[in-house]
């Protein structure tokens, strides 16, 4: 991990702002109050225990200042993309431009796909900021669990249903 030297001062003046106890360590409910979504409201609790679950790798339930810095790097890249597709501001994406979206981040998703996730993570066909916050964190975690297993680098995996179960409820809330 970093040093608190590499921690730009904004981000650490939010840690301090949000550690309350001043434990060094900030908790999912702590992190909720600590971000903002595009809309100017709280993420919820989904988005953050999520959020939360990505950098706190030893399970204890808290993340520190470097972690954090981590973590909010990550939101604004997809908080950018969101904001790109979002292009009437309503805080919704369409089923079209998520596509566009996860595009942009790489992806490259069927039509099917898509429209599964839509119908998932949307209402009538549209995401909300913290719905596209939610499986763009699902999408990295299943992400990361594939690559480890993929060691032929040529997208499959062979996996036992233990394995498989162990990734599906660590990468879930």
């Amino acid at each position: 991990m970093g040093t608190e030297g590499t921690i730009s001062p904004q981000v650490q003046q939010w840690f301090n702002a949000v550690d309350k106890d001043r434990s060094g360590f900030i908790t999912a409910l702590e992190l909720k109050s600590a971000l903002v979504n595009a809309q100017g409201k709280t993420f919820s609790e989904t988005a953050c225990s999520l959020m939360m679950g990505m950098f706190d790798k030893d399970r204890t339930g808290h993340i520190n200042v470097e972690e954090f810095d981590k973590l909010y790097t990550y939101i604004n890249q997809w908080l950018a993309v969101f904001k790109t597709y979002d292009t009437d501001q309503s805080g919704h994406i369409e089923e079209e431009e998520l596509s566009k979206a996860l595009s942009t981040m790489g992806f490259r998703f069927s039509p099917d796909f898509i429209g599964f996730l839509s119908k998932r993570w949307g209402q009538n066909k549209q995401i909300s900021v913290d719905n596209f916050i939610v499986l763009c964190i699902q999408i990295q975690r299943f992400t990361e669990a594939f690559r480890v297993r993929d060691t032929q680098q040529n997208g499959t995996v062979t996996i036992g249903f233990e394995d498989f179960l162990n990734i599906a409820l660590s990468c879930s809330v």
